[in-house]
C-alpha cells in the first residue's frame, strides 16, 4: 500500500498524535462514503445531537447521564478546512434543504465531557475526549487500490469495466477515441487533454442517478478541484499491451508516467496525512440508489465497497504498536436513508448491506478490526403511517419529497407533504444480484423519492428541538462507546 518512506512519516505523525494523547485523550473518527450517501449529514446531526442533549436512548453514556456537556473546540490540524457545521446546521433548519456533497477534506473537533461508568476509571480518568471528525470524499476512498496497481492492471480494469451492457452508450465516445490513438505514436498535448475530458465525461455519466455505478476511479477526475488542468489528472487508460514497454515521449508511456504522477502527487498524500492516522471509521453507502438503479449498479456497488474496505488499515494495535503506526480497529458500514422505507423493511436493507460487504468485513474481522452493519437515517425526514386502498392497509412513509422528484406521472413541487408506499424489498439479499440484466429485466418493486429535511417543532422558548434520526445513537454507541465508558 505504501513505500518505507511513507510508512516511516506514518510513524512519526501518529506517535506525536498518541504523544499529545497521554495528555488529551483523543480518537480520530473517519466519515467517509460513495456520492450522495450522506455524509454532511451524518455529521451535523451527530454534532447536534450530542450538543443538544438529543435523544440517543441507544447511546448509552447519553442514556445513563454520564455526559456532562459536548462542545465545539479549535481544530488540531490548521492546514485543513474546518467542517462549516454551522452553516449546514442553518441550511437543514431554516431552509430545509440537504447540504452540499463534500468536496474536499475537512474536519471537526468535538470535545465531550463525561463520567466514567467505573469508579476505578472515575479515579484515574480525565473524563475528556475530543472527538476528530474526519470528513473526506468517497471518490477519493476509490483510489486507494490505484497505490498496488501499475497503468497496465488500471487500464485493463477500466476498460473492461467499460464493456458492461449499461456502460455501452456512455462510453462510446471514449472507446473511439482510444480507437484512434496509437501507443507508440508520439504523445500530443491537445489529444491527451482530449481523451483524459471525454474520460471524466464518461465517468460522470456512469455516476448519475438513472445509472449509479459506484467502481468510477479515479476520484479526481469527478473532483479535480484546484488540480483541474494539470498534468497528473490529464491521462486516460489505454490498451496496453502485458509487458509492453513503450518509447519515451509515445503516449503509452506519457499516459503510464501520468497515471504514477497522479499517485504520488494525489493518492499517497492523502493515505498518509490523513487516512493513515483514522482510529475509527463509519463508511456510509446509499444502497437504495443502486437498487433503484437495477441489478448491475447492485453488483457495481458490491465491487466497489469490497475494493474500498481492503484498502483499511484495520486491527487492534499493541499498547507499543499504537504509538507507532494506528489501526482503525472499528469499522462500521451503514445503509443510509432508512427513513425512505418503513421499518418493516430496514432489517431487509441491513441484510443487503452485509450481504455485499461480506468478503471484505471478513478479511477486516480476521485482522482484529471490529465490524458492524446498520441501516439508519441520520436524520429522519419522513414518519410512518398507514392507508386503505380497497381494503387492504398498507404501511406508507410520508414526508415532503423535493422539488422535481416523481412517482409515475406524478411530480412533486417541493412544498406539499405527502404519502408514499414504498414497496417491498426481497428477503433474499442475492435476489438483486441475479436479477437478469439488459431489456425487459425485473426490477424489486420498490420505489424510492428523495425527500426534504423535516420541520422541526420548537419548545415553549423557543429552541429547536434535536434532530430526529433511526439508529443514529446505535451507531454512536458502536462508533464512541467504549471509549466514553
Amino acid at each position: 500500500m505504501s513505500s518505507f518512506a511513507d510508512e516511516a512519516r506514518i510513524v512519526l505523525d501518529n506517535l506525536a498524535d498518541r504523544s499529545a494523547g497521554l495528555f488529551h485523550p483523543t480518537l480520530r473518527l473517519g466519515v467517509a462514503g460513495l456520492s450522495r450517501a450522506g455524509k454532511t449529514v451524518f455529521i451535523t446531526s451527530l454534532v447536534h445531537n450530542l450538543v443538544h442533549g438529543g435523544r440517543l436512548p441507544l447511546f448509552q453514556a447519553r442514556a445513563g447521564g454520564r455526559i456532562s456537556r459536548a462542545y465545539l473546540e479549535e481544530q488540531p490540524d490548521d492546514a485543513v478546512p474546518r467542517f462549516q457545521y454551522e452553516e449546514h446546521l442553518r441550511a437543514i433548519l431554516e431552509d430545509r434543504l440537504w447540504p452540499q456533497s463534500t468536496r474536499a477534506i475537512s474536519e471537526l473537533r468535538l470535545t465531550i465531557e463525561y463520567e466514567s461508568a467505573s469508579g476505578w476509571s472515575r479515579f484515574f480518568s480525565a473524563g475528556k475526549l475530543s472527538l476528530d471528525i474526519v470528513d473526506y470524499p468517497g471518490e477519493w476512498l476509490l483510489d486507494l487500490p490505484l497505490i498496488d496497481k501499475s497503468f497496465e492492471q488500471f487500464s485493463s480494469e477500466s476498460l473492461e469495466r467499460a464493456k458492461l451492457p449499461s456502460r455501452a452508450e456512455m462510453v462510446r465516445p471514449f472507446l473511439q477515441l482510444v480507437e484512434s490513438i496509437d501507443l507508440n505514436a508520439a504523445a500530443d498535448e491537445p489529444t491527451s487533454v482530449r481523451l483524459a475530458a471525454s474520460f471524466a465525461d464518461y465517468l460522470r455519466a456512469c455516476r448519475a442517478d438513472r445509472t449509479a455505478l459506484s467502481t468510477l476511479p479515479p476520484g479526481r477526475f469527478l473532483m479535480p478541484g484546484d488540480l483541474e488542468g494539470s498534468p497528473a489528472l490529464t491521462f486516460a487508460p489505454l490498451p496496453v499491451e502485458p509487458g509492453a514497454v513503450y518509447e519515451k515521449g509515445s503516449f503509452g508511456a506519457l499516459h503510464a508516467r501520468r497515471y504514477e504522477a497522479y499517485k504520488s502527487v494525489v493518492v499517497k498524500p492523502f493515505f498518509r496525512e490523513h487516512f493513515a492516522r483514522l482510529d475509527r471509521q463509519i463508511l456510509l453507502i446509499d444502497a437504495l440508489q443502486a437498487i433503484n438503479a437495477g441489478p448491475e449498479a447492485v453488483r457495481d456497488l458490491e465491487i466497489a465497497l469490497s475494493d474500498i474496505l481492503s484498502c483499511f488499515r484495520p486491527g487492534r494495535a499493541s499498547w507499543l504498536g499504537s504509538f507507532l503506526t494506528r489501526r482503525i480497529d472499528r469499522i462500521l458500514v451503514a445503509a443510509t436513508k432508512a427513513d425512505h422505507l418503513h421499518r418493516g423493511d430496514h432489517q431487509k436493507l441491513e441484510n443487503i448491506v452485509r450481504r455485499l460487504v461480506q468478503d471484505a468485513v471478513a478479511r477486516a474481522d480476521f485482522s482484529g478490526a471490529e465490524t458492524d452493519v446498520i441501516a439508519m437515517a441520520a436524520i429522519r425526514a419522513t414518519r410512518e403511517a398507514s392507508v386503505t386502498d380497497r381494503g387492504d392497509t398498507l404501511p406508507v412513509i410520508v414526508g415532503t419529497p423535493l422539488a422535481g422528484e416523481r412517482i409515475g406521472d406524478e411530480r412533486f413541487d417541493g412544498e406539499t407533504e405527502t404519502a408514499v408506499f414504498p414497496g417491498d424489498l426481497p428477503s433474499d439479499p442475492g435476489r438483486l444480484l441475479r436479477e437478469p440484466q439488459g431489456q425487459g429485466a425485473r426490477r424489486p418493486p420498490v420505489t424510492f423519492v428523495r425527500f426534504r429535511p423535516p420541520r422541526l417543532e420548537r419548545t415553549d422558548d423557543g429552541l429547536t428541538l434535536s434532530l430526529p434520526h433511526i439508529r443514529l445513537d446505535r451507531a454512536m454507541q458502536f462508533l464512541l462507546g467504549d471509549r466514553l465508558a
